[in-house]
């Protein structure tokens, strides 16, 4: 049974100030907590589940015992903050923050400018894992990415590609001769651009899109193209990614 004071700690936790006191973010689901228990890179700090689940994953849990806590239905729907709990429940400490400059020389990384939503964050992480970029990067505006409905709908994404919270301009002055995309409207046309082999994506607010300073810091100016008919006033943040690396993919 859950203690009065543990299912205040992982209520706490959804959060961003107390996941940034204790230094942990949540991760749900059968599938993803098995792909973060088979993750080195990752340090485990609690294991809540149902007895089930337990008894199915032994092995897994080998060495590691001693972090589950074995709680009932009733209690797992307390702490989730899924509509539909799925067996299990882990606290996770955040990585240490590990930027290797060298890798933007060979790959495309992201830039993401003020995203606000949850589930925009979630969706581009994933297009970011499905297009095997090096990294996310989130100003200090966007959403914090260990918001459990970040990580939910980033699908794993968390897992492989690293996400980090810096300013623009710190990232340019340490890699000053990789190019930088902003995606704009009124930009070259990204069917007809022809893209370096590296470079970084920088994508805007939901309603206010690329701040002025950084389209003018950016290399160059990309847009999607409006179909002949199209109506549409803008394309969600995260479908205008999904295109843009398609596009990026295709090129290189």
């Amino acid at each position: 049974m859950l203690s009065i004071n543990q299912q205040k700690y992982l209520r706490s936790l959804t959060q961003k100030k107390f996941r940034d006191k204790h230094n942990v973010f949540t991760v749900e689901g059968e599938k993803i907590v098995q792909e973060v228990l088979e993750n080195e890179y990752f340090t485990v700090k609690k294991i809540f589940g149902l007895v089930d689940w337990f008894n199915q994953n032994r092995q897994l849990l080998t060495g590691r015992e001693y972090l589950f806590n074995k709680v009932s239905d009733k209690e797992l729907r307390q702490i989730s903050t899924l509509s539909t709990p799925n067996q299990v429940f882990v606290v996770v400490e955040k990585p240490a923050a590990d930027f290797q400059k060298e890798l933007l020389y060979g790959q495309y990384a992201l830039y993401l400018d003020n995203i606000q939503d949850p589930g925009n964050l979630g969706t581009i992480w994933r297009i970011a894992d499905w297009f095997g970029f090096a990294y996310v990067f989130c100003s200090k505006g966007c959403v914090d990415w260990s918001n459990p409905k970040v990580i939910q709908s980033s699908m794993g994404a968390f897992l492989r590609v690293k996400i980090l919270q810096k300013s623009f301009f710190d990232l340019k002055n340490e890699v000053p001769d990789v190019p930088t995309y902003a995606a704009v409207l009124g930009g070259e046309n990204i069917f007809e651009t022809t893209f370096t082999k590296n470079g970084i994506v920088i994508i805007g607010n939901e309603s206010k899109g690329i701040s002025e300073e950084l389209q003018n810091a950016a290399t160059f100016k990309i847009a999607i193209p409006k179909g002949q008919n199209g109506g549409a006033e803008s394309l969600n943040a995260a479908v205008a990614t999904g295109i843009i690396c398609g596009q990026l993919a295709m090129s290189n």
